[in-house]
């Protein structure tokens, strides 16, 4: 077939082809559920998961691959219904309007994760409480897929029905990609949010702090559904309402047979696999080797590249939209490719704890070599549609899309799994860090306690104080005092696995079994003499409420350091080749122990204080973790992707739909289309 060249007549876009800004604004703002939230559930559910609910990586990564293999049904099955149903309101907008409703109150779900000591409790072993919150994250994860999917794939049906000029299909794209990128943002900083103290309460974590943080994403979610679902319009719907349906494995196999899209589909799969890598340990490298396991420093650093990374991306959507036309889509993708492998191989040098904020160069690459690459992929899978279209005379935009995502997804799955067993493979210890969240929680719970002390007026005028107040205060040391010695009898008889402290830990947990109930005793006995008013001294009766009350939550803190040195003498056995790593840990530790236990409640609330914070300070340096198992982290997530970006160019440069050949297509449409409608008109 002779190729026709493109001339100033056909080559540019008609008026009538371009897409007006309020569908542009209104399709492009769908692109926060397939991009950010996506990223949200994909990272920070395998990050919250593993270093503040002490969940295995290798499990999460197994619960992450099970919801894109659901995918592996579901995406089909969508995609097929969009293509064949006909309603009212068109064959995509209804889907818009209900996937977006259940993303987000199935969003909301995936974060309130049963967890605390006394769900903890109800099993009797620490493998089957995990066993129970992975099994919820599963659940919530196929949930909330499923309704992505079903708002997903219609959406970028659509875009494709949207106009018939392919660089105006990727200027729609890329408004896509900038609204998503634009929220995309709010990946790292959602997990700065959760670190609030606002979000998580005083002895919480990020994983208590993301559960009201996704009822404000829900917030903005809902309202943008009814705005898809009311303001979209599908121009083509009139043609195809008369088309005829057809089967589901007819669509199936004949978008599977297209050499075009299979040779586009490995060209995105490929690099998909390789570079979700970058999403899960990304996360990590940060936290645990450039700030040495500081969550809220790491959070930090992660709001910022995020807002690199979005604000990039944002600006990479204009030279993406001159660049295209100019080459060609085919050579922008190749583009893409290079930059993307370029950011992999900065990151040698940008990845420096004494200059952590190189990692924005990485960043910045590799974000435009992404919105580059994504968004012209879904752009090309557009194009292969059109030639489809001139060759059998149908559109199953839907079918072709939905595969398109299917193998994109399945990177991801895969990618998600492997990572979590490499994780896995080069010993994070997860445990580690959630011993010592729980310390770092517990001592700051003291803190906020002594605090809150130091403003109410019983204490400060102990003189004059209420009995009825100081009731109050005796009967929540107690509840708090019952909780603690419930959790205390029910972890004393708990098996501790490969503790190899069997001896010492029963020696403990009756020592502070003890100490809870002599504490209890002694509330229960200021408790009658308010109720008898039986008072000689309210002064003397204050301060003893106040030290009886915080020596349950030293109590507590207690327990928690004893549970962290106990691990650490585990992984020192264990760990051969980061046993001078896990002996240092263990003295400091032991050393945090010893002060903990002579910490003097009945002392002076402001130089209690001042000794928390000394003692807090020294706890953030626990979670450092062993110099090999930072290394391979970086290993890993510096090579792999780039391996896998040598395969998708392979691909890539056997793709046959050229600029020429695309105009060829448009033009051939526009004649074959404007002849259908002079003959239906005739037989009117």
């Amino acid at each position: 077939m002779n190729e026709q060249k493109p001339t100033k007549q056909n080559a540019g876009t008609l008026d009538e082809d371009r897409i007006k800004f309020s569908q542009l604004a209104a399709f492009g703002s769908g692109g926060i559920i397939p991009i950010a939230l996506f990223n949200v559930a994909g990272i920070l559910v395998g990050l919250m998961g593993n270093i503040s609910l002490g969940l295995s990586a290798f499990w999460l990564g197994v619960i992450l691959i099970i919801p894109r293999l659901w995918d592996a049904v579901s995406d089909p099955i969508i995609g097929h219904f969009s293509d064949n149903v006909r309603t009212r309101w068109g064959r995509r907008r209804p889907f818009l309007l209900v996937g977006g409703i259940l993303v987000a109150v199935f969003f909301v779900l995936m974060w309130w994760i049963p967890k605390g000591d006394m769900v903890r409790v109800w099993f009797p072993s620490e493998l089957g409480y995990q066993a129970f919150q992975l099994g919820y994250i599963l659940i919530s994860l196929l949930l909330f897929f499923t309704a992505c999917t079903i708002f997903e794939i219609p959406h970028g049906a659509l875009g494709m029905e949207m106009t018939s000029d392919h660089h105006e299909r990727t200027r729609l794209f890329s408004a896509k990609s900038f609204v998503g990128n634009l929220f995309a943002m709010s990946t790292p900083w959602l997990f700065a949010l959760a670190n609030m103290e606002v979000f998580k309460g005083p002895g919480g974590n990020e994983a208590d702090g993301m559960r009201y943080v996704s009822l404000l994403v829900a917030a903005i979610l809902i309202p943008l559904s009814f705005w898809w679902f009311f303001s979209l319009r599908e121009p083509g719907f009139k043609r195809v309402v008369k088309q005829e349906k057809t089967p589901f494995w007819k669509d199936m196999k004949h978008a599977a047979s297209n050499k075009n899209f299979i040779k586009l589909t490995l060209t995105i799969f490929t690099l998909a696999m390789g570079f979700n890598f970058v999403n899960l340990l990304g996360s990590y490298i940060p936290i645990f080797y450039i700030f040495g396991g500081d969550k809220v420093a790491g959070a930090y650093l992660l709001g910022i590249n995020g807002t690199v990374w979005a604000v990039t991306g944002l600006l990479a959507v204009f030279p993406l939209n001159w660049i295209g036309p100019k080459i060609g889509k085919r050579k922008t993708l190749i583009l893409a490719i290079g930059l993307m492998a370029l950011a992999q191989l900065s990151k040698i040098v940008c990845y420096n704890p004494n200059y952590p904020y190189l990692i924005v160069i990485p960043t910045m690459l590799l974000s435009a070599g992404m919105l580059f690459f994504f968004t012209l992929g879904a752009s090309m899978v557009g194009d292969i549609c059109d030639e489809d279209d001139l060759n059998t005379g149908q559109r199953t935009e839907g079918s072709f899309y939905s595969i398109f995502w299917w193998f994109i997804k399945m990177g991801t799955a895969l990618a998600s799994f492997v990572a979590g067993a490499l994780i896995v493979f080069t010993m994070f210890d997860q445990t580690q860090v959630t011993r010592v969240d729980a310390i770092e929680g517990s001592v700051r719970e003291m803190r906020t306690e002594v605090q809150r002390l130091e403003q109410e007026d019983f204490y400060t005028d102990s003189a004059n104080a209420d009995i009825s107040t100081l009731e109050n205060q005796a009967s929540q040391a107690l509840n708090e005092a019952s909780e603690q010695l419930t959790y205390l009898e029910k972890e004393a008889v708990r098996n501790p696995g490969r503790d190899h402290v069997v001896e010492t830990r029963d020696q403990f947990f009756s020592a502070a079994i003890e100490e809870i109930r002599n504490t209890t005793n002694e509330l229960e006995a200021v408790k009658q003499k308010l109720q008898e008013q039986d008072i000689q001294n309210s002064n003397n009766l204050v301060k003893e409420i106040v030290a009886l009350a915080l020596q349950i939550k030293q109590n507590k803190a207690q327990v928690d350091a004893f549970q962290l040195e106990a691990h650490l003498k585990t992984r020192t056995k264990e760990a051969e080749t980061s046993e001078e790593h896990y002996t240092e840990l263990l003295g400091n530790i032991g050393k945090i122990g010893n002060d903990l236990s002579s910490i003097n409640t009945s002392r002076d609330l402001e130089l209690l204080e001042e000794e928390l914070i000394e003692i807090e300070d020294r706890i953030v340096p626990l979670k450092r973790q062993s110099p090999y198992t930072l290394f391979m982290m970086r290993l890993v997530e510096i090579g792999l992707p780039v391996l896998l970006s040598i395969f998708s160019f392979f691909f890539v440069t056997r793709y046959s739909l050229t600029e020429e050949r695309l105009q060829e297509i448009k033009q051939l449409l526009k004649a074959r289309n404007k002849k259908r409608e002079e003959q239906f008109q005739n037989n009117e």
